[in-house]
């Protein structure tokens, strides 16, 4: 028979404390054969002697590289491959939006991520509100691209990836929040209703001091003005006087010439 291969299910070789997952050697032309399998692997103390090595909980400790051969009576095949598990500490999701400002009519893009990059088969998890532990369905978003999603409700968003049979979750993102702005995408803010409803108060309230001060302005002439009159009219030695005052005397003159 061929050399062995070993192989992992699931397939990723990067995986996070706390996941399950199963080494298997097979031996590809030795279907049907009795065989005995030994295990080369760090954590193996007692190496099983199956075609299966299953990893419960994996933990840092269980990060190595996995070989194996299988043995038949007095015959063995070749040793396999080695192929290198990686157990890390389990991942947090990165939630990133493109904006945090619901526009009037669209809605905001939001983007669920795990790193390392690396890491793969991951579905991810949506959901709105700190207590809630109800994950977001088609009634409450768009879902686009897997870890891509579209929303127009204003609420707190945070999400999580999940992969693996039992389903492993990664721990929850950063939470965003999400509101609803009257402005519409594209225009002038100055343009929005509150803006508009300012500005009219504004222009009211010019008006009526405009108004008022033109009111005082007129009241303030009339006044001046009629002091002017009365100020005229009682002046003792105003030009009226003087001239009734020369007048007597041109007469008296005409009358007694000589004196």
């Amino acid at each position: 028979p061929n050399k062995p291969t070993v192989t992992l299910q699931p397939s990723w070789t990067q995986i996070y404390s706390g996941e399950t997952v199963t080494v298997r050697c097979e031996i590809q032309g030795g279907e049907g054969a009795q065989w005995t399998y030994e295990w080369r692997a760090a954590k193996l103390n007692t190496p099983p002697t199956s075609n299966e090595y299953r990893i419960i909980r994996a933990t840092e400790s269980d990060s190595g590289g996995y070989s194996c051969r299988g043995r038949r009576d007095y015959f063995f095949t070749e040793w396999s491959d080695i192929i290198t598990l990686t157990v890390s500490y389990k991942p947090k999701a990165k939630l990133r939006a493109d904006n945090t400002a619901v526009p009037v009519g669209g809605s905001v893009t939001l983007t669920c991520s795990v790193n390392p990059s690396s890491s793969s088969g991951w579905k991810y998890y949506w959901y709105r509100d700190e207590k809630s532990s109800e994950a977001l369905t088609t009634q409450d978003a768009v879902f686009h691209s897997n870890g891509q999603i579209s929303v127009s409700q204003e609420g707190l968003y945070r999400c999580r990836g999940g992969r693996g049979n039992p389903v492993y979750y990664t721990e929850y993102s950063q939470e965003v929040q999400i509101n609803k702005t009257v402005t519409v995408s594209g225009a002038d803010s100055s343009s929005s209703p509150v803006w508009l409803i300012v500005r009219l108060v504004c222009g009211v309230s010019l008006i009526i001091i405009l108004l008022l001060l033109l009111y005082l302005c007129r009241q303030f002439k009339y006044l001046c003005f009629t002091r002017s009159i009365q100020s005229e009219s009682h002046s003792p030695g105003s030009s009226t006087n003087h001239g009734v005052n020369q007048n007597e005397t041109h007469e008296y003159n005409s009358l007694h010439p000589g004196q």
